[in-house]
């Protein structure tokens, strides 16, 4: 019998495909995608991994189990620290100061995707949230190994180490780990709580799917001329 896991990917089948065939992630597997484009995206990650941070702090609190305390906790962590590491490297690269990155207003996907966690982080149940947490973890994993797959060696790619950092087996291992947390919450749900994870779980691959296209087209506040 496969897990719960299997069974929300399965479900979103569509969605995953949409993912790696967006322009977004074609051009970044080349290395064609435009540097605003993807400073643009750095900014709006950044400042996602401090609440889906907060998410999986979290998560950390309710969670039953102390291992899955300190995973989920770990996790938190290594949302700001590593991750981060990788995103100031670039930011460095592209010569971008705190002050331009200050510019960069929050873009409505990021900050309806990042509400979207905390929300659930607050008012729903365990096994939903870490349904919710789940798809950031794998999506990432799963573009990330798909890009590599298709680099030829030694090919120059300006996005690699993008790519290296979700493609790596530490990385994998932690969406196993993840993965195994949902599964052994699942098992132990009820019908009704399961059909509120598989919700969960398909809403935040909606917002992955969204957060890819709002980076591509640099999505800003159509209100923004009406302040």
């Amino acid at each position: 019998m496969t897990g719960f896991s299997h069974q929300a990917w399965q479900h979103t089948a569509k969605l995953q495909h949409a993912v790696t065939a967006h322009p977004f992630n074609e051009e970044l597997a080349t290395g064609g995608l435009s540097r605003d484009r993807f400073k643009f995206y750095l900014v709006q990650d950044a400042r996602y991994l401090v609440e889906f941070a907060r998410a999986l702090a979290a998560a950390a609190a309710k969670a039953p189990e102390p291992a899955d305390v300190a995973f989920l906790a770990g996790a938190a962590r290594e949302a700001i620290v590593t991750e981060r590491e990788m995103h100031e490297s670039y930011f460095a690269l592209f010569e971008l100061s705190e002050s331009e990155l200050a510019a960069v207003e929050t873009s409505p996907t990021c900050l309806a995707y990042t509400s979207f966690l905390l929300a659930t982080a607050h008012t729903r149940s365990y096994e939903e949230l870490l349904a919710a947490l789940l798809p950031c973890f794998w999506v990432y994993q799963h573009v990330g190994s798909g890009i590599l797959a298709r680099q030829s060696p030694g090919a120059a790619n300006p996005y690699r180490a993008w790519i290296d950092t979700y493609a790596a087996e530490e990385f994998e291992a932690t969406v196993r780990e993840a993965r195994d947390t949902l599964d052994r919450a699942a098992r132990n749900a009820g019908e009704a709580t399961r059909e509120k994870m598989l919700a969960a779980f398909t809403r935040a691959c909606e917002y992955e799917w969204l957060f890819w296209d709002s980076a591509y087209h640099q999505e800003g506040w159509k209100t923004a001329t009406m302040r």
